[in-house]
């Protein structure tokens, strides 16, 4: 586990679709998804983890001028 170099708080890395490291929150929050198969769907409970930027108070300072 890691930390957030400016609040402090602990983080996870995962990666973007596009191979890029993005920090997430280190404690998942539980959320039910719907799989659709063709003759039912199915409810199921699945950890998500949400983007520390959205969460971090110092977010701005972080940010990548475009």
């Amino acid at each position: 586990m890691a930390q957030c170099k400016s609040c402090g708080a602990e983080i996870v890395w995962g990666q973007t679709d596009k191979g890029k490291a993005i920090p997430l929150d280190a404690a998942p929050e539980q959320r039910f998804i719907c799989v659709a198969y063709p003759s039912f769907d199915v409810l199921r409970l699945v950890p998500t983890y949400q983007t520390h930027f959205a969460t971090c108070p110092n977010a701005k300072e972080h940010r990548k001028n475009a």
